[in-house]
Order: C-alpha cells, then sequence, then structure tokens
C-alpha cells in the first residue's frame, strides 16, 4: 500500500531512475557482444550468439536481486530484537517495490495520447504514441492509436503493476527486481530481427515463463475490477483467444481486459515496415477513444484490489495464527 501510495503522490522518479542506468547498460553490453549483422551471419552464429545472450542476461540480471536477497536475510537476522529495525527493513523494500511500480507512469503515458486526440491534435498523438509501442506510427488514424494506447495499457498493467505487486507478496523486494529486470530486458532484446533472434531468445524465453502464473492473477482482477465484476465466464475466450497472439502472456492480459470492458482489440500494424496481422482479442465493438480512460481505471482499480486482499488475507491469517 505504501509503494502504490508513493507511485501516486511521486510518479516516477524524474532523475537517476535504476532501470534507465539498466537500460543503458545493456544497450552497451549489446553493442560490444551483438554487433548489427545480417541475417545469413546470425543463422550461421546462431548457437555462439545464443551463448553470448544467456552469458550477459546472466551478468545484466542476477547479481542485483541476490545481492537483495543476501542483505534481506542478514538484515531480517539481526532485526529478532528490534522493531525499529524491522520497520526499516519493511520501508526500504516497500520503496524498492515502488522504483518497481510503473502505474502513474502508464497513466500520464497514455492520456499524452489520449489528450491530443481529444483536441484533434493528430501529430502530437503520434508522436506519443511512438513512446507507448514500436510500432510505425506516421499514418495511424484516432482509431489505430486509440487501440495501441489501449493495448499497451493493459499488457503493461501486468509487466509494471500486477506482476510487481505479485512477486513481492511471493519473494519481496528481491524477487520484485528480477522480475522487473528480466521483462525489461526482453522488452530491448526479445525482437526476433536478424540481430535479436538469437542473441535476446534466452532473455523472452525466461520472460514467458517467469510471466506466466502473473498473467493469470491479471486476468482474475481485470474480471474483478471490471464493470460486471464476478464474470469469470469470460475468462476461459479471453484465454482461448490469447494462445493465437504473438504473446500468450500478453494476450492473455490483454483478450481478458478487453472482454470486461467489451470491446475488441487486434488486427493490422505495421512494424518497420513490415505489416503484421494480429489476432483479434475480447468481444463487442472496435476501441474508441473513450476506451483510453476506462483501461486506465481498470488497471488501476485492480492494483487496489489486489493489495486490499492481501491486507485482508494478513489480517485474518494473524488472527488465527
Amino acid at each position: 500500500m505504501f509503494a502504490l501510495l508513493l507511485d501516486r503522490t511521486l510518479g516516477e522518479p524524474k532523475h537517476f531512475h535504476p532501470l534507465i542506468g539498466f537500460g543503458h547498460l545493456a544497450n552497451c553490453l549489446a553493442a560490444k557482444f551483438n554487433p548489427p549483422r545480417s541475417s545469413e551471419q546470425a543463422q550461421l552464429q546462431r548457437k555462439k550468439t545464443r551463448f553470448k545472450g544467456m552469458l550477459c542476461w546472466a551478468l545484466l540480471v542476477l547479481p542485483l536481486p541476490v545481492a537483495l536477497w543476501v542483505l534481506n536475510s542478514i538484515a531480517y537476522a539481526a532485526s529478532s530484537d528490534s522493531p525499529l529495525l524491522l520497520a526499516l527493513i519493511w520501508l526500504l523494500n516497500s520503496v524498492v517495490l515502488y522504483l518497481a511500480i510503473g502505474l502513474k507512469s502508464l497513466q500520464q503515458h497514455a492520456l499524452q495520447i489520449h489528450q491530443p486526440l481529444v483536441q484533434g491534435d493528430m501529430a502530437c498523438a503520434r508522436h506519443f504514441t511512438g513512446y507507448m509501442v514500436s510500432r510505425d506510427t506516421q499514418t495511424l488514424t484516432t482509431q489505430d492509436m486509440s487501440r495501441a494506447a489501449v493495448e499497451s495499457v493493459l499488457e503493461n498493467g501486468h509487466d509494471g503493476v500486477i506482476a510487481s505487486l505479485f512477486y513481492f507478496m511471493l519473494g519481496g523486494a528481491p524477487l520484485v527486481v528480477l522480475h522487473r529486470l528480466i521483462n525489461t530486458l526482453d522488452a530491448m532484446w526479445g525482437y526476433k530481427t536478424a540481430r535479436f533472434l538469437y542473441f535476446g531468445w534466452w532473455a523472452a524465453r525466461v520472460d514467458d515463463h517467469i510471466g506466466w502464473l502473473s498473467t493469470y492473477c491479471t486476468s482474475l482482477l481485470y474480471v474483478l475490477a471490471g464493470p460486471k465484476p464476478f464474470s469469470f465466464k469470460l475468462l476461459p475466450f479471453a484465454w482461448q483467444q490469447a494462445r493465437q497472439y504473438k504473446s500468450q502472456n500478453g494476450g492473455r492480459c490483454m483478450a481478458t481486459g478487453a472482454s470486461v470492458l467489451d470491446f475488441t482489440l487486434g488486427g493490422t500494424s505495421r512494424y518497420q515496415g513490415n505489416i503484421i496481422h494480429s489476432p483479434i482479442l475480447g468481444r463487442g465493438r472496435e476501441v474508441t477513444l473513450g476506451d483510453i480512460p476506462r483501461s486506465i481505471r481498470l488497471v488501476k482499480r485492480s492494483a487496489w484490489i489486489f493489495t486490499f486482499m492481501l491486507l485482508f488475507c494478513a489480517l485474518v491469517s494473524k488472527a488465527i495464527f
């Protein structure tokens, strides 16, 4: 709760955000060990490139979570007779969770698209759409940008919000940091291009596996936070749709969110000059401009529902045991 309140009050750190530093380090390693190459060169060196990608992944992802786990273990052992030290540990872990959560940032990025579209400023809206998605934005219509924003909000509602809360519940700050670094590296290296098809293979695979359980949790929360709570009959339909999507984890969240809010996502998009056809996710009418704030509210309600559910379970558990 404290981490969510910090995010709501302060938003994303304006300077020296840890993930920005992590991104710079990842770019440096990729430039050194995986320079741009042709498809033929990548194919010839695929095993060597995969090994390099796995090694760079381990160097980037593992040290910080392991260090946090060691420090937490030492601190908890020393806090057995010191409530003040225990409170300090909780505070510091909450700050780490706050740095991993991007709820207010997600809202701001989506509204940077919504507000110019409301005002009819297509150039500005296309500019900020490029901040959220990697598809070509020059020819996007209002409906295209609305769809791009909503897809990003529903998918990143998991990656940047619910998953962090979920893994904090399971393993505290070390597991939160582990998931966040894995997810960030997948976003940077997980592309099926000539350069990253093999180098980013491991990063993409690990992200698929670690995000599997938390996406089911996000789907359940989207149903609970929707206009018609307890519509669990939507879940099998949404999960079936997600099997056809390029990322089942992301598709699961988008299909559930779209079904809950009664619109559809997916269709044709252009990425780096290539036309990609995505399967239809959700049900109902086509997504519209007004669905951007609706999707934001769904993610925010989901985060708070999950938090209060955990609080209730903790209180009940403490009362019983």
